[in-house]
């Protein structure tokens, strides 16, 4: 009976999926990026609407189980999801063995190489760079290296690392397990200390299912958006989900390189417009840290929205808010003309 439900789910979603605008554009296959190849998806109804190239999170975290959540996305943006080495469908091409070297500074350059392709394929000067959770490390890099390359930055479950000063979060977790009496899971988040650059792979994966698991907001969307996503995926099979699954575990490693970054060091000058839209009650990367990085930025237009009732995966768990947000501030900048719903 599950099984079945689950079909008529997955083509129920696949009928919906179907673009058939004349301008449109539904095409998705393996292209060889930094020596291995990497699948990338590309969809919209109108290839004269921005193009949002979109860095996922996790890490290994593919943002294609999301497809039909946000299919009213694709009506005023053609929309790129690639699925970047050690994370979904590339992951299962190449298995662990096949994924080359797993580092930040790698990624960095997979998705320079991703925007050459996209830019080349759809003969567009510049794609508007939208990342998410995990993927904004990446993000915020490729915002400040290369304005000539991106329209603007909208970052969402934005991260905000600064060399381990801020300690809230951590804070937070100890304080909710107290309260909930799980002594036994707070002795091992306190044994784990403070300072996430020395973590372990695995202790950094425990720290966030802990916070997950631990936050009834966060656990219910993670429940009820992201598994549900993707058991009901129409663009996965279930060797598919054990791949999904499979990639995460793998890309955990990415985890500790990125919590020795300090975004300030880095840099808070951005040549291109600056966005952020977090969930106001995201646990997981505080809506506070992200508003103070972006107080201290200078953007030749920049703008800060909380999206109400979200935790964690704010713009999958209101993908209509999030698209509100697109259109009234970040697509008039890209484009010069108001656009309405």
């Amino acid at each position: 009976m599950l099984l079945t439900y689950r079909a008529l789910k997955r083509r129920t979603h696949a009928k919906n999926l179907r673009i058939t605008t004349p301008n449109g554009i539904d095409e998705s296959s393996y292209v060889r990026i930094g020596v291995i190849d990497q699948w990338i998806s590309i969809r919209g109804e109108d290839l004269a609407n921005p193009v949002i190239l979109e860095i996922h999170g996790g890490p290994g975290a593919s943002n294609l189980i999301f497809t039909p959540r946000t299919r009213s996305w694709e009506r005023h943006f053609t929309i790129v999801r690639w699925d970047m080495r050690g994370a979904g469908r590339t992951f299962g091409a190449g298995g662990p063995e096949g994924q080359g070297e797993m580092t930040l500074d790698r990624l960095y350059q997979d998705a320079l190489e991703v925007t050459a392709h996209v830019r080349a394929r759809l003969g567009v000067p510049r794609l508007l760079l939208v990342a998410n959770s995990f993927g904004t490390v990446t993000g915020l890099r490729l915002a400040r290296n290369h304005p000539e390359l991106y329209s603007a930055y909208v970052g969402t479950d934005q991260n905000i690392i600064d060399g381990g000063r801020d300690t809230t979060s951590y804070e937070a977790l100890l304080a909710r397990l107290e309260k909930a009496g799980k002594n036994k899971e707070r002795a091992k988040v306190a044994a784990m200390g403070p300072d996430r650059a020395a973590w372990s792979a695995h202790e950094w994966s425990e720290y966030a299912k802990t916070v997950v698991t631990t936050d009834p907001l966060t656990y219910d969307t993670m429940k009820t958006v992201v598994i549900r996503s993707l058991w009901f995926s129409p663009l996965h099979d279930l060797r598919g989900l054990r791949n999904y699954l499979k990639a995460m575990t793998f890309s955990e490693r990415l985890g500790p390189q990125a919590m020795t970054i300090d975004e300030r060091a880095e840099g808070t000058t951005f040549r291109l417009p600056f966005f952020v839209f977090q969930g106001d009650s995201d646990v997981l990367t505080p809506p506070e840290p992200a508003r103070r990085f972006y107080e201290e930025v200078t953007a030749p237009v920049k703008d800060f929205a909380l999206i109400q009732g979200a935790s964690h995966f704010a713009s999958f768990r209101h993908p209509d808010r999030f698209l509100d947000l697109m259109l009234a501030k970040v697509r008039p900048v890209v484009t010069g003309e108001a656009v309405g719903r």
